[in-house]
């Protein structure tokens, strides 16, 4: 694929509609915008996240994995809630979010966009031959594309007390 995929984003550029400034966050100095390419970095990084979508006038989540493609999210379903809330409203939020433990930090990227059922029979075919395979059921035939409208992150410092009085798995030392 060219740096211009097939969706017309541009895999090199970060438009400004996709991702966030990259400035500090200055409720906190502590707390630190991600860049746009920094979101996209982790959101390549990431296999499984929660997308959230109305149902029945309530918000819902439910965990996907998902592949990058472009600079949009695909993941697969099957006839049910999740892909009728997904594409019937279409608009939806996806986060995914870790820590790490060395660094003590934890970040957290949120995408919200339109998503939409792939169909038609050449975007089916390129996207059919994605690494995506369901984690659960095999029989998910249906692809859902999110399109971002907005794409922000945030990477915060974890206090010290904290760290200290965590669970196991915090532990900052070099293994």
């Amino acid at each position: 694929m060219s740096a211009t995929g097939q969706h017309g984003l541009s895999a090199l550029a970060w438009p400004p509609w996709v991702c966030s400034s990259g400035e500090m966050d200055t409720t906190s100095v502590r707390t630190e915008t991600l860049s746009g390419k920094a979101c996209w970095e982790r959101l390549r990084q990431t296999a499984v996240g929660r997308l959230a979508i109305q149902v029945d006038g309530a918000p819902d989540i439910f965990p996907i994995n998902f592949v990058v493609d472009g600079l949009t999210l695909v993941f697969r379903t099957k006839a049910g809630t999740k892909l009728a809330g997904a594409t019937l409203l279409n608009a939806v939020a996806f986060e995914i979010d870790g820590y790490e433990p060395r660094r003590g930090s934890a970040w957290s990227v949120v995408v919200k966009g339109r998503a939409r059922l792939v169909d038609g029979l050449t975007e089916r075919h390129q996207t059919a031959s994605l690494p995506l395979i369901p984690w659960v059921d095999p029989d998910k035939p249906e692809f859902v594309r999110i399109v971002p409208l907005v794409t922000t992150g945030r990477r915060f410092e974890i206090g010290e007390d904290v760290i200290a009085d965590a669970p196991f798995g915090w532990d900052r030392t070099p293994s």
